[in-house]
């Protein structure tokens, strides 16, 4: 008996056994083998019962009969899933035997010999003994005998598989990607490989010399082809593909000799390289796969885990003339790369010693990103929403949006501005352009995000800025909006929010659909060197991670770029998925254009200086081809330099520049016809209040059969109890806020860690089916038949990423609130760049409105240093008020003051101000971004309840809430923020001093209300004023408060009551935490 095996954790076998169909696995067919004959090598390969009876036991006995066979059966087996006339009609026969349940030892049907006569270069296997079929053998070579076939015959098959499934996997190793021919990334020494080549093909046919059970192991272990694609445009490379190196060097590793490169064989399903061939010779075998694979274009998919991905891949890649475009399409890419080059060439002429990050060395990335949009365009794609660094940006503004020269040219004049803001430099800038799309015909919007020097910050708000634009459009599948990143090589593979962003990329509330991801591969960062910098193969490793297919093309050779881009756009319109474009380019400047870079990269820089730029490269070689002509060639440059030159002339006559020209978020019609100093009322109808409260606190409707948690269910109860009783809760009064913000029309969105239930457990916006998964139920989202979409969501355990995204999502739609809440408030810190960068800054440097809401979770209630400060010290820090200016009373004091701060940061104490503040996010003229600090004990708390009467339409927001006891002749007044005035409260009443000591909420802590707290110092006159706080004193609000008090009131000083400075927010010991809190308020109320 034959003992036939096969690995059980393949993907065809694992795929059978979970789908059952076919029926009979794959397992199952080979089951059947280890009692029957079966064919081999595209043939009928049978064996006598002589035989069977001397090999009995083991595969070791049969040498046919081992792993090497065991993967080409599974290749024959999957191929004749997909398309039986494939295989040979021996697999075929036997196949559907054993699909048909035929016992151990009938499946197997020989056929008899000389049904056709043999093919070209082959002969029939009757030749070489056991049975007829068509082996491919060199010409004139056997004749028929009953010698038992060649183990070298089925060797060299599956040596063939194995060289085409290594140049798929491994190809981009060798491939000429440098243009400098240098080192690509340093990875391959030749210390390390005589021969580049041996990376593709090493180590697979040692195994079969020596022991072909290796054959699995190593398929599996060493896929790693697309390491000799020829990548650098220096061609620095030492990895770089050697035209003089014999193709011996490959054949012969595999036992091959020159007689077998005529030799013609069967290629599998799983290669295109023949086009409508279905045999080649070897010879041809390894021309068209060094043409695919090992040429300027280096490609890594054979990770991804979709068969029809992959071959989509290789069909890409693989087939004779792909890359093959006519005279029209080669003069269009001749004209951009002359723009992209002729621009870098004008502004280093006529600013040579202005910081503008030019494009040099990378001139390919404007062609490129035109292919892309161009591409998409033309599978329906209305909107484009770019991200980038500063490197190249002025290029792709002026070439790829068509920014109006005479702005970009302005920027470089020190020119004043006419509107309000502080602007940012030109590198940083963004953009909205509608414009039609000359080679498609078709109208497109790009935008340019607006972005720091902090690399990568970006990245998610633009996914976040093209999730809600495709929201807004109604776009499920990201067929009319798309996102584009640009990315530098070392940035991408250093920076964490890189990886963040791709985690969010198939998150069902974060998709995009797919992201078009270019890489500049400067292959260096500032000065420091890839193998000092990352310690992965390639910068693009991280796009791995989401089986994203990478791209690395050589960035000099124009028409392999235009290839790469054609698939990449195609790639993202048929599977909606993120792919990775490596453009392997160099920088002909420094960091800047007056940085030295000859000081730390010497070597590199005197390649540079001798390479030849890219449009010297292509211009030689389409004039060569006949292309084009050296006049052609002339006045392509000469209409563009007109172009720019007229540009020049046109930005001098500007005296002015705007910000707003460059805003990259516009909103249409939102701040026309309003009142810039009017806000609409944030109370509410009884009616409404009631009617959202009750279908908040109840189960789904017309649903007995859902099960709800029974805790849920007491929960649910003691919210209608509160309903009925006119009452909220924190809870409550947020889905208030937000029920009637949905039925106003106002589209809500939620987001962050656990939010849909909170993290306290307190919130429950999804009820689950205790006994169906999946099965959910979002009442917030069923309060009426026409209300606004409501969207609540549990987001990656990401604060960078995530926030950054929100704030993209904000920045599209003002009538929007959406918000992002922090698992507990400090975790904000590990997004401290979008904090920093964008949401308070933004406005100022880019005229960029948001009302995004961040939640954060405070108080200290002895839980250690990292669950209790939101660190409120550095959100007020960064307040644009001025503590020495008290604004000019007036009657609009408030919203003026709302008007020109650049955030607000609020501590609220109950929950009817809260509801109103959420409200008031939406009833201003204008947008600002909000910075609450909400409570954690305070969501139970008996006393943080709020009547229905506070939330009346003659109600409003709350800056300060003065003392409930009301006005009175007070010895001292004690001023606070947030839950710690529930604890004074408490420790007021215990020690009597309710008629001697009033107790302040300041609810608004920024924009400061200095009108309201006057009011507090006239009602008393003769009382000391105190501000107690529970964090320490070098941090929380004390510090902002301190100087506007004493701007305020320079007369009376303010004492301060609380912890006292530290390094951490708060102490782990309980013990130590309830001796702080007595010190507390003995302090205060002394």
């Amino acid at each position: 008996m034959y003992r036939f095996i096969v690995n059980s954790s393949s993907a065809a076998a694992n795929t059978l056994l979970k789908t059952g169909s076919p029926k009979r696995s794959l397992l199952a067919v080979t089951h059947r083998l280890t009692s029957t004959t079966a064919p081999t090598a595209g043939n009928s390969l049978g064996t006598t019962k002589d035989q069977q009876q001397k090999t009995f036991s083991t595969a070791a006995a049969e040498p046919f009969l081992n792993g090497n066979s065991s993967a080409y059966v599974e290749e024959m087996y999957n191929a004749w899933l997909q398309n039986p006339s494939s295989v040979h009609a021996s697999w075929d026969s036997f196949f559907r035997q054993t699909q048909g349940g035929a016992q151990p030892g009938e499946a197997y049907i020989r056929p008899p010999s000389g049904l056709a006569p043999p093919e070209h270069n082959t002969l029939p296997l009757s030749a070489f003994g056991g049975g007829t079929g068509l082996v491919p053998v060199p010409m004139g070579g056997g004749v028929r005998s009953s010698t038992p076939i060649s183990e070298k015959i089925i060797d060299d098959h599956l040596a063939v598989q194995a060289i085409i499934r290594s140049y798929q996997s491994r190809g981009h190793h060798i491939a000429k990607l440098d243009p400098l021919q240098i080192v690509y990334a340093d990875l391959h020494s030749k210390s390390e490989l005589h021969n580049p080549k041996e990376i593709v093909v090493r180590n697979y046919m040692h195994g079969y010399v020596f022991r072909k059970s290796l054959y699995l192991n190593q398929i599996g272990q060493k896929i790693r082809g697309h390491n000799i694609a020829h990548l650098d445009p220096l061609g620095i490379s030492s990895a770089d593909l050697d035209e003089g190196i014999p193709l011996e060097l490959i054949y012969k590793s595999y036992s091959f000799e020159e007689k077998d490169m005529d030799r013609v064989f069967k290629l599998p399903a799983t290669t295109f390289i023949g086009g409508k061939e279905t045999s080649l010779k070897l010879r041809d075998i390894l021309k068209r796969l060094e043409d695919a694979y090992c040429r300027s274009i280096g490609v890594e998919f054979m990770y991804i885990n979709s068969l029809d991905q992959c071959n989509w891949i290789r069909k890409k890649m693989e087939p004779p003339g792909v890359m093959e475009f006519d005279n029209e399409t080669k003069r269009l890419i001749l004209a951009r790369v002359t723009r992209a080059w002729g621009l870098e060439a004008f502004l280093a002429k006529k600013w040579s010693s202005e910081k503008r990050f030019g494009l040099e060395g990378c001139e390919m990335l404007i062609p490129a990103m035109k292919q892309i949009i161009d591409r998409s365009t033309e599978f329906g794609v209305e909107s484009v929403i770019m991200g980038m660094p500063h490197r190249g940006r002025l290029n792709v503004l002026a070439n790829v949006c068509r920014k109006p020269l005479e702005q970009i040219f302005s920027q470089f004049a020190a020119l004043e501005a006419a509107d309000e803001g502080t602007g940012d430099v030109k590198y940083h800038l963004g953009t909205y352009i509608e414009r039609l799309n000359r080679v498609t015909n078709k109208n497109i919007r790009l935008a340019v995000v607006a972005n720091p020097s902090h690399l990568e910050a970006v990245d998610p708000i633009v996914q976040g800025k093209t999730r809600a634009e495709q929201f807004y459009r109604g776009d499920n599948e990201g067929k009319k909006v798309m996102s584009i990143l640009l990315h530098g090589d070392a940035a991408f593979c250093g920076q964490g929010v890189v990886f963040e962003t791709f985690h969010l990329s198939d998150l069902p509330d974060y998709t995009t659909h797919g992201t078009v991801h270019i890489v500049v591969n400067n292959q260096i960062g500032f000065t420091t060197d890839p193998r000092h910098s990352r310690s992965s193969p390639y910068c693009t490793d991280v796009a791995r991670v989401v089986n994203a297919p990478i791209f690395h093309v050589n960035a000099d050779d124009p028409e392999a770029v235009m290839h790469v881009c054609n698939v990449a756009a195609e790639w993202r319109n048929t599977f909606h998925k993120d792919v990775v474009v490596d453009l392997v380019c160099y920088r002909k400047n420094g960091h800047n254009e007056i940085d030295e870079p000859m000081f730390t990269q010497p070597l590199m820089y005197r390649q540079i200086k001798s390479t030849k730029n890219v449009l010297e490269k292509y211009s030689h070689k389409l004039k060569n081809e006949g292309v084009v002509t050296e006049e052609e060639i002339k006045d392509v440059k000469e209409k563009y330099e007109r172009i720019l030159e007229e540009a020049h002339l046109g930005a001098q006559q500007v005296t002015t520049i705007k910000y707003k020209d460059w805003l990259d978020s516009p909103w249409s019609g939102f701040f026309e016809g309003k009142d810039p100093m009017k806000v609409s009322p944030t109370g509410v109808h009884e009616e409404t209040l009631t009617h959202i409260g009750k279908r908040f606190s109840s189960p789904p409707p017309n649903a007995s059969g859902f099960v709800i948690h029974k805790g849920l269910e007491r929960i649910l109860k003691s919210r209608m109890e509160m309903v009925e009783n006119r009452q909220v809760d924190w809870a409550l009064a947020e889905a208030m806020a937000f029920g009637s913000l949905l039925k106003e029309g106002i589209h809500v969105r939620l987001s962050g860690q656990d939010v849909e239930r909170g993290t306290f457990s307190h919130r429950h916006h999804v009820l689950h089916h205790q006994n169906v998964d999946k099965a959910t139920y979002r009442p917030l989202c069923n309060l009426y038949p026409d209300q606004a979409p409501y969207i609540v969501c549990n987001s990656s355990l990401s604060e960078f990423g995530v926030l950054g995204f929100e704030l993209g999502y904000s920045m599209t739609n003002p009538n929007a609130l959406v918000c992002w809440e922090a698992q507990f408030g400090d975790f904000n810190n590990t997004a401290q760049c979008i904090i920093d960068q964008f949401i308070s800054s933004g406005q100022s440097k880019w005229v960029r409105q948001t009302g995004l809401v961040l939640l954060l979770p405070h108080g200290l209630e002895g839980m250690g240093p990292e669950h209790s400060s939101a660190r409120p010290e550095r959100f007020l820090q960064m307040c644009s008020d001025d503590p020495d200016v008290i604004p000019t009373p007036s009657d609009d004091v408030a919203i003026r003051q709302l008007h020109d701060i650049n955030w607000i940061v609020a501590n609220c104490t109950t929950p009817g101000n809260y509801f109103h503040i959420l409200r008031r996010q939406i009833a201003l003229p204008f947008r600002k971004p909000l910075i609450i600090m909400t409570p954690k004990s305070l969501l139970r708390h008996p006393e943080a309840r709020s009547s229905f009467d506070e939330m009346f339409s003659s109600t409003a927001f709350q800056r300060i809430i003065p003392d409930p006891l009301g006005q009175r002749d007070c010895k001292k007044v004690v001023f606070s923020t947030g839950k710690v005035y529930y604890d004074l409260k408490k420790a007021r009443n215990e020690r009597g001093l309710d008629n001697d000591v009033a107790l302040v909420r300041i609810e608004q802590v920024s924009p400061f209300p200095y009108d309201l707290l006057l009011e507090v110092g006239k009602q008393h006159p003769n009382a000391k004023f105190v501000f107690s706080q529970e964090e320490h004193k070098n941090q929380g609000c004390w510090t902002y408060i301190e100087p506007r008090f004493r701007t305020l009131f320079p007369d009376r000083p303010l004492t301060y009551a609380g912890r006292v400075v530290a390094a951490s927010p708060a102490t782990g010991s309980k013990h130590q935490h309830y001796k702080e809190q007595a010190q507390l308020y003995d302090d205060t109320f002394k």
